[in-house]
This record gives structure tokens, C-alpha cells and sequence, in this order.
């Protein structure tokens, strides 16, 4: 019978959800979903200075938004205490462990003298046999660490890492406030949950001996373990906030979509021929271990975005429009009074008190305008910006444009498209009619469509870049359509 796997992510909440970290938890999550086995999440709460509330909900929304779904936990090492404490007990039982009283200073002065003589800064084993125990004096507990023969870690990236324990110092298991550290906790936590394979990023390789050890001293199976490479900037410096966004909510927050930001994280450092996109149940069935690269992966921002535009353009209208309404609000495309907007319009597509409301805006119209900008954005933040005129009462042009397109010679045109329009007595689906009026003024008039097009779409938007100008008037409907080209009629009468 084979034993099932049993995999785990266990950040520390002492900030936000690092892109280094999701891919972290990715890769563990994609290891579990294709073979069947189980994902755990686990916050590594040891460092009670420095780890937050704020942080753990941080990570439990990333972790939601990008549906890196964990069939355990969250499990908190804070409400493990009493598990660690029993398993000091046994390493002291087995003279495993012992009480160290030197003092943080005389540490670091030990640590400077090493240097100065250019021996390696560990701690020098001053309190490994000690037999007095002061009642008074502060302690640490530390573990007897072998001081002959290597450590052999079988990783199943790098292969075979050996490590010599003459290297190795005396870690700390127990602080002197009582709370135990992190080297300890994770072998304590990793065993006791039965992980089968260490899935974690290569800055934790030289932590391994020594967990190992301790997994050995505790007598605990040895997980499997797999360090994979860090993620650089373009610079090919460790990625951080100079290269821009490290977090993934600050992606979801600039307009990226989860599937494009999952699709890009698994690329980096993993492949499989030269396919690049991937639906979730492709990563599912594709993915394994033996495809990672233990090279670094570097960080492309060019390469995310055009991930990006790719599933804007192809997931359903539906979900893009559900990712979308937040970002709407959080952009101020609705006044403070319309932050529920969509929601009102959907239970009442044609309110006639409220103006700012596109005419029968109904979910149908809703998702008409995403089809309508999604094809020249990269974001849902691009998307949202783009929009304002559908939903702004009030325009704001931008002058460059209204100085070059809203001039006196073009007043007796719009004149003509708002007298013609005015015989439609709906626009709903009468882009044919509507296109027909237009080019026949265009055609009656001698001219090129681009010299009436263009400050329609002034007028309308008040950009030069927009959709269709046939979508944007079918889309904003009558009575918005023709209030705006008379606004933009009376500007011009006033220069």
C-alpha cells in the first residue's frame, strides 16, 4: 500500500505573502493535487515579536484569492506549545538536550573573538557538560548536536547534500522566555503531521542538517525534502520591493486575475515541453517534481502581464465581472453613493432616479462592457479606468483632445447626429441603424469618418481612445448619448 502524501506551507506572519512564497505553496499544492495526497497549511507563529494578526489574515486571503485551497488547518504553533514542551522532556530524558546560561553578551563577544582569529562564529559548547545549575540565572535549552560525522541530506532536487557536524553548533530549542524556536518546532510540527516531503525554497537548505538531526534524535522518519532555486529580479538580485509589487494581494489590487498570476508563478523554474498555458487541471495532470529547475528563476513583469490580457480576454464574462466590481469601487469609478451599484442595477436594471445609471444597465449590459474594453486592456485596473464614462455622471475631458475635436466647424455635424438620433426611440441592439446614421452623415457631408468618429467619441467619453463608438453610444443608450453630444454642443457655442 502506498503511503499517502502529505505536504505542507508554513509561512511566518510577519508580513505579507511574498511572490517567492505563493510559489512555494504552489508548487507544494500542484505536488499534492496530482498525486492524490493531502495540502496542509500551517503558520509559523514562533517569532512572537515580530509575527501579527494582520499578517495571518493577509496570508489566508492570498492564499483564498489565488484558490490554493489546504485540506488541513490553518494550524497555529502558538496552540502547540504543550507538544513542544513534551518533546524537549524526551530530548532531556535521552541527554539530548541540555540548559546553556551564557549570557546574549558573552555570545556575541565569543562570536567577535572567533572571528578575529577566523574560526567560524558558532557557539563554542561552553555549557555542554556543565553539572552546576544555578537557581538565578537565566538559560536557554540547547540540543546536543553530534560532533563527528556528516549529515547525508538525499534532496530531491540537488541530489545528494552532505553536510560535515564539525559545522554544526548547539541550536537553540527553548528560549530563555519559554517559547521554543523555529529549527525545533518545524521538525516537531513536520513529524507529528505526518508530512511525507519538504517542498521549500533553497534559503532553507542550511537549516536542513540540523532538522534532520533533530528528526533523528526525536526518532522520527525523515521526510523527503526539495529545495527549489528563489525567484530574482530582472537584476538577477533576490526579488524585492525595488524590482516593484512583491505581494499578492498588491497583484490582485493593480487588476491581475489569480489564474494569470498561478500560470506564471508554475513557469517559473517548472516546465513541460514549451507549453506556457495552463488550465488548472493541466497543472494537475503535468506536474511533478522531477520537472523543477534548481536554477533561479527570474521575475518578468512584461511576461505577467501578458499572461494577464490572455485570460481577460478568454476566462468567462461571469467571473471577470465578479473580479471586476471591486476593483471599480476601489478605483472611484462609482461616487461614494453608488459603491453598491452593480448589485442595485441587477435587482432593478432601468432605476429612473438615478441618473448616473446607464439606461436598462442590467447584468447582460454589464458584461456587454467588459466584452467591449477587455480586448485592449491588461488589467482589470486598465479595464476600470477605461470605463469611467460609463458610469461617471459627469465627464472629465482631457483638454488636448476637446481643443482638438470640439471645434466650431464641427458643431453643425453633431447637430445632425443628435437630430437623427432622436428618431430612435431606443438604442438596445441598434448598432446597424446607428452606424447607418452616422456614415450616411459622413457620406452626405464629403467627408472621412474619422472627422465626425472622432469627436463623437469626445464628446461621449471625452478621450480619443475607446471602444467602438456604436458600442459606446448602444452601451451608454438614449437619453445619456444625446445629453452628452448637447453638453458638447453647447462647449463648443461658448468658444
Amino acid at each position: 500500500m502506498n503511503q499517502e502524501i502529505r505536504v505542507r506551507f508554513a509561512p511566518s506572519p510577519t508580513g505579507f505573502l511574498h511572490i517567492g512564497g505563493v510559489r512555494t505553496a504552489l508548487f507544494n499544492w500542484l505536488f499534492a493535487r496530482s498525486k492524490g495526497g493531502k495540502f496542509i497549511l500551517r503558520i509559523e507563529d514562533t517569532d512572537q515579536d515580530r509575527s501579527t494578526d494582520e499578517s495571518i489574515k493577509e496570508i489566508i486571503e492570498s492564499m483564498l484569492w489565488l484558490g490554493l485551497n489546504w485540506d488541513e488547518g490553518p494550524y497555529r504553533q502558538t496552540q502547540r506549545q504543550d507538544l513542544y514542551r513534551s518533546k524537549i522532556a524526551e530530548l532531556f530524558k535521552d541527554d539530548k538536550a541540555y540548559r546553556c546560561y551564557c549570557s546574549p553578551e558573552d555570545l556575541e563577544q565569543r562570536k567577535k573573538e572567533a572571528m578575529k582569529k577566523g574560526l567560524k562564529p558558532k557557539y563554542d559548547g561552553r555549557c555542554r557538560n556543565r553539572t552546576d545549575c544555578p537557581d538565578d540565572q537565566p538559560y536557554v535549552i540547547r540540543f546536543r548536536s553530534p560532533e563527528e560525522g556528516s549529515v547525508v541530506v538525499d534532496d530531491l532536487l540537488r541530489g545528494k547534500v552532505v553536510f560535515d557536524n564539525k559545522e554544526l553548533d548547539d541550536i537553540i530549542l527553548l528560549r530563555s522566555d519559554g517559547s521554543p524556536t523555529y529549527n525545533f518546532v518545524v521538525v516537531v510540527d513536520d513529524a507529528e503531521m505526518g508530512i511525507t516531503h519538504v517542498i521549500r525554497g533553497d534559503d532553507h537548505l542550511s537549516n536542513t542538517p540540523r532538522q534532520v538531526l533533530l528528526f533523528d534524535a526525536l526518532g522520527y522518519t525523515r521526510p523527503q525534502f526539495a529545495h527549489i532555486s528563489m525567484i530574482l529580479g530582472e537584476d538577477k538580485t533576490r526579488l524585492s520591493k525595488r524590482h516593484g509589487a512583491t505581494s499578492a494581494l498588491a497583484y490582485r489590487d493593480m487588476g491581475y486575475l489569480p489564474q494569470a498570476l498561478i500560470n506564471y508563478l508554475v513557469r517559473l523554474g517548472w516546465s513541460h515541453g514549451d507549453q506556457e498555458i495552463f488550465s488548472q487541471e493541466e497543472m494537475f495532470e503535468s506536474f511533478s517534481l522531477e520537472s523543477i529547475t534548481t536554477s533561479a528563476a527570474v521575475f518578468n513583469p512584461e511576461k505577467l502581464s501578458w499572461l494577464n490580457q490572455h485570460y481577460l480576454k478568454t476566462l468567462p464574462i461571469e467571473e471577470i465581472a465578479e473580479r471586476w466590481k471591486p476593483i471599480l469601487v476601489k478605483e472611484n469609478i462609482f461616487e461614494e453613493k453608488f459603491d453598491n451599484l452593480i448589485d442595485a442595477v441587477q435587482e432593478n436594471p432601468n432605476p429612473k432616479d438615478m441618473i448616473p445609471i446607464p439606461e436598462k444597465l442590467a447584468s447582460q449590459n454589464f458584461e456587454a462592457i467588459i466584452l467591449a474594453l477587455r480586448e485592449r486592456s491588461k488589467t482589470l485596473v486598465e479595464m476600470a479606468q477605461a470605463s469611467e464614462f460609463y458610469f461617471k455622471e459627469n465627464l472629465t475631458f482631457d483638454e488636448k483632445s476637446k481643443n482638438k475635436f470640439l471645434k466650431p466647424e464641427v458643431a453643425p455635424l453633431l447637430e445632425m447626429v443628435v437630430e437623427e438620433l432622436s428618431h430612435l426611440d431606443d438604442f438596445t441592439e441598434k448598432e446597424a441603424e446607428i452606424e447607418s446614421i452616422v456614415k450616411g452623415i459622413v457620406e452626405k457631408e464629403g467627408l472621412k469618418l474619422g472627422k465626425l468618429a472622432q469627436p463623437i467619441r469626445v464628446a461621449l467619453t471625452g478621450k480619443t481612445v475607446s471602444p467602438g463608438i456604436y458600442d459606446v453610444i448602444t452601451l451608454l443608450g438614449r437619453t445619456r448619448t444625446l445629453k452628452r453630444l448637447k453638453e458638447a454642443l453647447d462647449f463648443i457655442k461658448t468658444l
